[in-house]
């Protein structure tokens, strides 16, 4: 077993590790929120043609919001879960604040 001693990644080593692992989660998750940003606005000029075509009941509630933006929390809560559970603790605690701070937006945007 000493192979197995020798071969221990050094502090150098693991500092880089966290740094691409951090690096590769936010940018899943810029790609998650852009992905949101998309549809949102996407549904956004969808409702601004329809203005003229509304009935006196009013419109249905938008659900477009809490659904992408759940769904975004939703992914950076499980992101967090696994980089806890893995051992990364600072990156999980960050990814754990960022789900918070979305759940929270998620239900301030409930119809």
């Amino acid at each position: 077993m000493p192979e197995l001693a020798d071969k221990q990644p050094s502090d150098e080593q693991g500092a880089f590790t966290a740094g691409c692992l951090l690096l590769l989660v936010l940018v899943a998750d810029l790609a998650a929120a852009l992905l949101v940003a998309i549809v949102l606005v996407a549904r956004g000029w969808n409702r601004m043609g329809e203005g003229s075509a509304r009935t006196a009941a009013g419109p249905p509630p938008d659900w477009a919001p809490v659904l992408g933006f759940g769904a975004l929390a939703l992914a950076l809560g499980v992101t967090a879960l696994v980089l806890l559970r893995i051992g990364n603790r600072g990156i999980g605690a960050v990814q754990l604040t960022l789900c918070v701070v979305l759940a929270v937006h998620t239900l301030r945007s409930w119809p």
